[in-house]
Order: structure tokens, then C-alpha cells, then sequence
């Protein structure tokens, strides 16, 4: 094994590398596992993190134990699901109306008595931001007086500049005085997009989409026009180039990697085509990546705006997904609208809280953040691969599904006619909550598709949860 691999991780890694040829079909259902002894003298590891390991994948689903035989990969232990279909929304501008249903859910998915498949943020356990607290702990008793002030509008000069330099690490060059630190993701895609549109301009978007974004856009007064979009492959960029060449079109909303629900990772090449497409027809890019930091792979995905320097692109993120949801600290940079981009942050809320940009730079000049998203990739990655093996052996045979490399939602597909926001008021009874697909549209489509989130530690409860769900979604195909 990898020296470099923390020794309380050895027994996870060990089992990812298992698992890897499980799913690579190197080993197959009924294959013998390699012995324990065999597999320590391989890596180089003890007899108990190869136990660990195997027990692990056993409580997966992935191998079974044979009395005085060993381990065996069990029958179902690659994952069989189609994955859903491409969407095919009608390439037509449409009117915004998802609050009031949005807001029903979100009561639902933040009540910790219903199991939490609804709600896309990370659990503080988690998260276990501990050494994030002390650093804001220590600027206040340190340097309280001195940020118990209005911030400057731009944000904390030496946060711009840590997130100047991670972005430098990707071959991107982001110069701190571009960068506008906001009140998270949101505020940013707020003011991108009050800086590239009026009401009742049309602005395009992926489909399904998160439907947070269709808020925002319904507030502003927006219309969505919703694009072809692949599982894998991400929007139909041929699509793309004729909705543009039929209508105008104020402005294009992309997530750069792992979308909100699909969690599709559209290659470079792709997002080079996006980005020519938009460039030839005048169209600015407000890109969302939010959940490029949570990738599974070795290497974290470049956004538009680093593959694609020149072009009239506005990068929005933030550290929600990854960290500190509750310190609400999001960030844009572009490369021309900087006055406008300013005043219309000032407007809006004037500057974000001094004190967490402040602790928020000293935690990232630590360099704690990188430890921080290698432990919690690894746990996002362990949650998708549990649910998606709890819904393999749990919801009806026609059921599709995602395989994100990234971020921690999936997206589910039943037969067409089935009827997910029926599901979602059987659910609620039995306090599970979920999101049904109705809600990442803005044209009535998705009824038979959910999201699950995989943002939660773990639990007896939320594989429960999961396997009821399946129950009720088998029973309802009867």
C-alpha cells in the first residue's frame, strides 16, 4: 500500500482497490477473494486492516463469508443498473414557478426527525470542521475588535489571495483583484446574473437542474430554457448551438463539474466546444462549481474559465459543500463586468461577515483544507457506493441510475408513469424525505425520477430508509 496513506485509512483504501475490480469485472460473483494472508504479504499490510477491509465489503454487500472457505464475491456485487436516460425537454422558454413546493420539501429535509435523502448539504458530524472553529476562535479572541467591522466590499484581501493560489494550482490563473467574495454560491449566481440579464430575459440551463437555481431565477424574474442533457456526457452541445441561433438568449448557467442532480463530469473537450458555441453567438457563461473540490478520481476537474481563459465566463463557487455551510462564505471571479460586478454585490448586501473570511484564510494557509477534502472524498465516495448498492437490492428492476465520480447526490429514473411525488407523500408519512424530480424543472418533467442525497454519516437508519423507499416504489408498481 501507498506509504503515504494515513494508517486509519488503510483498511478503506485496500477495500476501494477490491472494489475496483469487482466493479472492473477482474473479479466476478462467485470468484473466491484472495485470502487474507495472501492479500496483507501483497500490500504489505496487517492481517487485521485486510479483516477490516473484507468485513467492510461484507457489510457492502460486495463479498460473503463461506464457513472454513473464506470470502466470495457475492452475486450482487456489481452494480447492474442502466443508467438514466438523456433528457429531452422542449427547447422552449418557460416561466419559473418552483417556491412554494421547494419550500415544502426544504421544511421537511431539515427536520432531524425524517431520515435526511432530501437536503444536499454535508452533516456538521461529517464535515467535523473542528480545526475551521479553533481557527475562528482564534481570530476572535486574537483579532475581534479589529473585524467587528463592515468588510471590504472585494472580501478579506488574504482569502482572495488563498483562493487565487489553490485555483493557480489547476493552470488557472485567477488574479486576487478579480475575485469577489460573497454571502455563498447563491449571492454570486445572483449577482452574475444581475449583471448579464433583466427580467424576463431567458437564460439557458442544464435539465434536470438543482432546483435552488430555478429560485434564483424565478426571483429575478427569469425564464429558463432547458437543454438536452447526457448523464455522462452533460449538455447536447449541437442542441445548444441551435437553441442560440433561434432566440435570444440573455445568458448560459452550467455547473462546471458533478451538477446538481445528475452529477455529471463533462470532459475538456467538451466544455472547450461549450465555450466556442457561446463565444460565437455572444452569450456570457455563468459557470457553478460548487462541487469541483469533491471529486473521487485523482484529479479534480477543471472549470470552463480555466480551459476556456478568454471567454465571457463568470466562475461562482463556494466552500458549503465542502466545509462551512453555516459560515456562508461563496466567491466569483471574471475577467471583464468587474464594476458593475462590485456594485451590484454592494447593493445587494454591501460585504460579507470580516471575522470567517479571516478565519476561513488562515484554516486554507494551513494547509488543513487539502487533509480536510481527502478525508471527506473518501466518505462522500464510501456513501454513493453504500446507497447505490441499498437501491440495487432494494428498488424494482426497471429502475435506472446514476454513477457520479463526484460530489453526493444520486438521481434515480423509474418506468415512465410512475409517480415520484406520490412516492414523496408516502414517504413523508413514514418520515423518510426525499426530493422528487418534479422540482429540477421548470416544464412539468421528471414525475417518475428522485434525488437521493448521500451527504449523512452512514447509518442502520438511512440503509433502513432507503430500503423502504424501494419497498413502497415496488408496491406501487403492482
Amino acid at each position: 500500500m501507498d506509504s503515504r496513506v494515513p494508517a486509519s485509512h488503510l483498511y478503506q483504501a485496500l477495500a476501494q482497490q477490491m472494489l475496483a475490480l469487482v466493479d472492473g469485472g477482474v473479479l466476478r460473483a462467485g470468484m473466491r477473494a484472495p485470502s487474507v494472508r495472501a492479500l496483507a504479504l501483497q500490500h504489505k499490510v496487517s492481517l487485521s486492516t485486510v479483516l477490516q477491509a473484507y468485513r467492510l465489503l461484507e457489510d457492502r454487500g460486495v463479498l460473503e463469508a463461506r464457513p472454513k472457505s473464506g470470502f466470495y464475491i457475492a452475486a450482487q456485487a456489481h452494480h447492474e443498473r442502466a443508467l438514466p436516460s438523456a433528457s429531452k425537454p422542449p427547447l422552449r422558454a418557460t416561466p419559473v414557478s418552483v417556491s412554494n413546493p421547494v419550500f415544502s420539501v426544504l421544511a421537511y429535509a431539515t427536520d432531524p426527525s425524517y431520515a435526511p435523502l432530501g437536503c444536499a448539504v454535508p452533516s456538521a458530524a461529517l464535515l467535523a470542521a473542528d480545526r475551521l472553529d479553533r481557527h475562528l476562535a482564534r481570530c476572535a479572541r486574537v483579532h475581534g475588535r479589529l473585524y467587528n467591522v463592515y468588510a471590504d466590499p472585494h472580501g478579506d484581501a488574504e482569502l482572495r489571495g488563498q483562493i487565487s493560489e489553490r485555483a493557480l494550482r489547476l493552470g488557472h490563473a485567477v488574479p486576487p483583484d478579480s475575485i469577489l467574495v460573497t454571502n455563498g454560491c447563491t449571492e454570486a449566481l445572483n449577482v452574475a446574473l444581475s449583471v448579464t440579464t433583466r427580467p424576463g430575459d431567458t437564460v439557458a440551463i442544464e435539465s434536470p437542474t438543482y432546483f435552488g437555481l430555478l429560485q434564483v431565477l424565478e426571483a429575478r424574474g427569469l425564464r429558463a430554457l432547458e437543454l438536452p442533457t447526457d448523464p455522462v456526457r452533460g449538455v447536447d452541445v449541437a442542441a445548444l448551438d441551435k437553441a442560440l441561433a433561434a432566440r435570444r438568449v440573455a445568458a448560459c448557467l452550467l455547473a462546471s463539474s458533478f451538477n446538481n442532480p445528475l452529477g455529471t463530469r463533462t470532459d475538456d473537450a467538451t466544455k472547450a466546444e461549450i465555450a466556442a458555441v457561446l463565444t460565437r453567438h455572444g452569450v456570457p457563461l455563468i459557470e457553478d462549481d460548487i462541487y469541483g473540490d469533491i471529486s473521487f478520481g485523482d484529479d479534480r476537474p477543471r472549470p470552463f474559465s480555466a480551459i476556456s481563459p478568454t471567454a465571457d465566463i463568470i466562475l461562482c463557487s463556494s466552500f458549503s459543500k465542502t466545509i462551512a455551510p453555516g459560515y456562508r462564505i461563496g466567491w466569483l471571479a471574471a475577467n471583464r463586468r468587474h464594476d458593475q460586478i462590485l456594485a451590484a454585490k454592494f447593493a445587494l448586501s454591501l460585504s460579507g461577515a470580516a471575522l470567517p473570511q479571516k478565519a476561513m484564510a488562515d484554516f486554507l494557509k494551513s494547509g488543513g483544507y487539502d487533509a480536510h477534502l481527502r478525508r471527506i472524498r473518501k466518505a462522500f465516495a464510501d456513501n454513493i457506493d453504500r446507497m447505490r448498492r441499498v437501491v440495487d437490492r432494494s428498488f424494482p428492476q426497471a429502475t435506472r441510475m446514476t454513477a457520479p465520480a463526484g460530489g453526493f447526490v444520486l438521481w434515480l429514473e423509474m418506468p415512465d408513469g410512475f409517480d415520484t411525488d406520490a412516492l414523496y407523500a408516502r414517504a413523508i408519512r413514514e418520515r423518510i424525505c426525499f426530493v422528487p424530480g418534479s422540482l429540477f424543472t421548470a416544464t412539468g418533467q421528471y414525475r417518475n425520477c428522485l434525488r437521493l442525497s448521500c451527504s449523512h454519516d452512514w447509518s442502520a437508519r438511512l440503509e433502513r430508509s432507503v430500503e423502504r423507499l424501494g419497498e413502497m416504489a415496488g408496491e406501487m408498481l403492482q
